[in-house]
C-alpha cells in the first residue's frame, strides 16, 4: 500500500500541488511484513498524517476493463463492476479492493474515488485493441487488448509537451515506462493510440520478471510437452521469467554490473531488453507518422543512460539521436539541439497524476 500524495487546499488545488506526506507499507499481510492486513497498515497510515482537511481518497485500481474510461467516484456499483473484472486482474483488482473496503469503513465521509491504470488507453481505435481470434469467443470472455500504465504513460507525455513549449493537443510522443513492469506508449495529442500491454501487463517489452511478447505455441509446448501445468506456467512467465529467467537478477543495475565484467548471460538479457524497445519505438514511429519526442520514465528509464542510448542505436536515419553528455548527466533533454525528435528524461509521478485524476472526477 502505498500513501497518496495530497495535492493543493481543497478540491480546487493550487497552481503548484505541494506532497505534504507520503509513504509506503509492505509485504502486508506477509511474515515479518510492515501490517498484518490492510485495515491495520491504512490505521497506520491514519496515524502517522493530519488528516482532518482529506478532501477525497484516491484508489489506483489496475483493470478497469473496456467499463470505466475515466476516474469514477466509488459507491456500491462500481466496487461489484470492479469485482466482476477481477478475473481479467486476479494478481491485482483484489487487493484495490480491500483498500477500497478498509478506507470506506474506515474514512465514510470523504469521497473516494477509482484511478484506473486501463482508461487512458480506451482510446484505441478497435484495429489496435483487436485479437485475430474468434470473434464471439472474444466478446463472451472480454478478450482484447487494454494496456496498463496509464496514468503514466498521461502525465509523462503532457510533461514532454510542456518542455518542447508545445500544446499537448498537438504533440505525438512515445512514451517508455522502464520499471521492473515496463511498457511503450504512443501518444497523439494527448490520446493513447497504441501501448505494448495487453489484456494483461504481462505483453509487450522484456521486465524484471515478466516474458513480455511471447509465441502462444511456447505454452502449448510446455504443457504438452514438457509436462507443466498450466498454473506452473503462468507462475513461471509472470515471476521468473524477464531479466529474471535470463540472468537470475531482475534489477536492471546488477544486469548492468554483470554486463560491463563481461558476463555473457547478462550481455544477452541486456541486448533482448534493448533490442524489443527499439522494435516498439520503430513500430509506433510507423503508426503515428512522426513523432516530437521519445520519452524515457520510470527507474530504469530515468537512471540507466547505457539502457536508453543502446534501446535507440542506429536510429539516427529517422531523426533520432542522443547526446552522450547529456545522457549521461540524465538531463531533461538528452538529443542533439538539432535533433528532429527530441529524447527525453521525465521523472514519472503516479501519485500526482492519481491525485489530479480524484479532483476532476469530484469537480466535474
Amino acid at each position: 500500500m502505498e500513501g497518496g500524495r495530497l495535492a493543493g487546499e481543497g478540491l480546487g488545488g493550487r497552481e503548484t500541488p505541494v506532497t505534504l506526506a507520503k509513504g509506503l507499507i509492505e509485504r502486508i499481510g506477509e511474515t515479518g511484513g510492515d501490517a498484518a492486513d490492510h485495515t491495520a497498515a491504512l490505521r497506520q497510515v491514519m496515524e502517522s498524517i493530519d488528516l482532518s482537511d482529506l478532501d477525497a481518497i484516491g484508489h489506483r485500481v489496475v483493470h478497469g476493463g473496456s467499463v470505466f474510461s475515466a476516474a469514477t467516484v466509488i459507491d456500491d456499483d462500481v466496487v461489484a463492476t470492479i469485482e466482476g473484472l477481477v478475473p481479467l486482474a486476479p494478481l491485482h483488482n483484489p487487493a484495490a479492493l480491500s483498500g477500497i473496503a478498509v478506507a470506506r469503513k474506515l474514512l465514510p465521509d470523504v469521497p473516494q474515488v477509482a484511478v484506473f491504470d486501463t482508461a487512458f488507453h480506451l482510446t484505441i481505435a478497435p484495429e489496435g485493441v483487436t485479437y485475430a481470434i474468434d470473434a464471439e469467443l472474444a466478446a463472451a470472455w472480454q478478450i482484447r487488448r487494454y494496456g496498463f500504465h496509464g496514468t503514466s504513460h498521461a502525465y509523462v507525455a503532457r510533461k514532454t509537451a510542456a518542455l518542447l513549449g508545445r500544446p499537448a493537443k498537438e504533440t505525438n510522443v512515445i512514451t517508455l515506462h522502464l520499471g521492473n513492469g515496463a511498457s511503450a506508449c504512443a501518444v497523439q495529442g494527448g490520446r493513447s493510440v497504441a501501448t505494448s500491454m495487453g489484456m494483461s501487463p504481462l505483453s509487450g517489452l522484456v521486465m524484471g520478471t515478466r516474458s513480455g511478447d511471447l509465441d502462444p505455441t511456447v505454452i502449448f509446448h510446455l504443457h504438452r510437452v514438457a509436462g507443466l501445468p498450466i498454473e506452473e506456467i503462468e507462475r513461471s512467465l509472470t515471476r521468473s521469467a524477464g531479466l529474471q529467467g535470463l540472468t537470475g537478477a531482475n534489477d536492471m543495475r546488477e544486469i548492468q554490473r554483470r554486463r560491463e565484467q563481461g558476463d555473457p548471460a547478462a550481455t544477452l538479457a541486456f541486448a533482448v531488453y534493448s533490442r524489443r524497445i527499439r522494435e516498439y519505438v520503430g513500430s509506433y514511429l510507423a503508426l503515428l507518422g512522426h513523432a516530437h519526442a521519445i520519452t524515457f520514465t520510470a527507474g530504469v528509464g530515468e537512471n540507466s543512460p547505457s539502457i536508453r542510448a543502446e534501446s535507440l542505436h542506429g536510429m539516427s536515419a529517422l531523426g533520432i539521436e542522443i547526446d552522450e553528455s547529456r545522457n549521461t548527466r540524465g538531463d531533461r533533454l538528452i538529443s542533439p539541439d538539432a535533433a528532429r525528435v527530441k529524447v527525453c528524461v521525465i521523472p514519472t509521478d503516479e501519485e500526482l497524476e492519481i491525485a489530479e485524476e480524484t479532483r476532476k472526477a469530484l469537480v466535474s
